[in-house]
Order: structure tokens, then sequence, then C-alpha cells
């Protein structure tokens, strides 16, 4: 399976807004299901789909309307903007990321052990294990009715 990932767009022909029965029609039934009740936000359920045997997690958000909204991938085969990300560096990353005009990147060292690398302009982060890229994950904003949120930068006052 071609493995592109689309930002603020979805991978290969699965559109984020897309409804579950279509990503089931593309990829079929997932090995795995999850439901993520967030109780901090009682507005949005989350459900996720599990594919391992491609690498990918695919996230569904909303309350009154479950919609596609994240990807998450392990897959080696990934490709942004025509580059297979997993055989790329943290840097190499970031200069792919500058050359597309997304440059403001945003690090972290999460809890568990990972260095987050996130562009906040195309909704993707990037983690990071020993200086390897392990997961790429990407998506959009959805309210509870399952329609994509405009994503606006945050003014800091």
């Amino acid at each position: 399976m071609k493995m592109e990932i689309l930002l603020l767009e979805g991978l290969n022909d699965l559109k984020f807004g897309d409804a579950p029965e279509n990503v089931e029609k593309v990829l079929g039934k997932p090995q795995e299901t999850e439901s993520l009740a967030e109780e901090a936000d009682e507005e949005l359920d989350t459900i996720l789909w599990s594919y391992d045997k491609i690498g990918l997690t695919v996230f569904f958000e909303g309350k009154n309307n479950h919609v596609l909204s994240c990807f998450e991938t392990d897959n080696r085969e990934a490709v942004l903007f025509g580059k297979k990300v997993f055989e790329m560096n943290e840097q190499e990353i970031t200069a792919l990321m500058n050359a597309n005009e997304l440059t403001q990147v945003d690090t972290e060292e999460e809890e568990w052990g990972e260095r987050r690398v996130s562009f906040d302009e195309g909704l993707i982060d990037f983690y990071f294990q020993d200086g390897n890229l392990v997961t790429v994950n990407w998506g959009v904003f959805v309210n509870e009715d399952g329609e994509i949120e405009e994503f606006d930068e945050i003014d800091e006052d």
C-alpha cells in the first residue's frame, strides 16, 4: 500500500472528515478497535482503529458524528513531500518541512522518553527515540458534530 502523508488533507485517497464506512472500504476491517472517551473533554469521543500489518492507526473523533481526524504510522515506506521520512533524521526532516514553508517547530522531551518534533502549521508530530524516527502523527481538529475546524494560530498576549 502506498503511504503518502498529505498534511491537513489525509492519507492517499482517505481524507480527513471521511466517515468510518469509507475508511473501512479502503483499508478493510481493523485488526483492533479502541474507544477513548476523554473525561476532560466531554464534547469529544475518540475511536482508534489499528491496522498493525501496515503500521497504521486511524483516529475518528466527534460526539454526534465520528469522522476521520488523524493518522499515526510507523510504516517505513511513509512518504511526505516525496521523501521517505523514516529514512531521514531530525535535521533532514526539519529541512524538508522548512523547504515546504512549514517553519514553526516545537520540540519536547516526552515523559515516556521520546523526543517530539512538531510543526503546528501542518498539525504533524514526529516522534524520535535514540535519534531514530519511530512514529509520525498528523491530523486536523474536529468538533463534536464531526466538522473539521479551521486551524488558527493561537495568539499569546
